[in-house]
């Protein structure tokens, strides 16, 4: 950063991922508290025909595991949480999005506030939405495995 670097703000992103069609539905919020959550989760429901079945990959954030959100999980039978295992946030399909929108939108950017900031999310999802492809998971399975394996042997011969 230069000398005269000014941050002018930052901004809390809930995003969730159709895997089947590729849309992206999208909310801005000033914190990522389980409040904030809890209200992504509702208008996501709003949003979801009734009937549907939704299964919901999340990283290991506190805010997805408090209390207030196991309650809300309760009174939504037709919704379940899969965590991903720790340091493996990649595995969530939702973070290739988040690596094209840093990679595409935020990068370079230059926002004036946070108000510029969440509009140029915004337009990045709006612009993302309208030619969505469906998610395809091109990773062999036995790959990941054997990665996996080597990296807990790196993090063993660490410590």
């Amino acid at each position: 950063m230069t000398h005269d670097y000014k941050r002018n703000g930052t901004t809390t992103l809930f995003a969730a991922l159709n895997v089947l069609v590729g849309t992206v539905t999208g909310r801005n919020m000033q914190q990522h508290r389980h409040q904030e959550f809890i209200r992504f989760l509702n208008a996501l429901d709003r949003d979801i025909p009734p009937g549907k079945l939704v299964h919901a990959i999340l990283d290991n954030y506190a805010a997805h595991k408090t209390p207030e959100v196991r309650r809300w999980l309760d009174g939504h039978p037709r919704r379940t949480f899969h965590f991903t295992p720790t340091s493996s946030s990649w595995l969530n399909a939702v973070e290739g999005f988040f690596a094209k929108l840093t990679r595409r939108r935020l990068k370079h950017g230059v926002f004036n506030s946070v108000v510029d900031l969440q509009a140029a999310i915004n337009r990045f999802v709006e612009e993302h939405n309208r030619n969505p492809k469906p998610f395809v998971w091109r990773a062999d399975p036995e790959d990941i495995i054997v990665a996996r394996a080597r990296g807990f042997q790196t993090l063993e011969s660490i410590h």
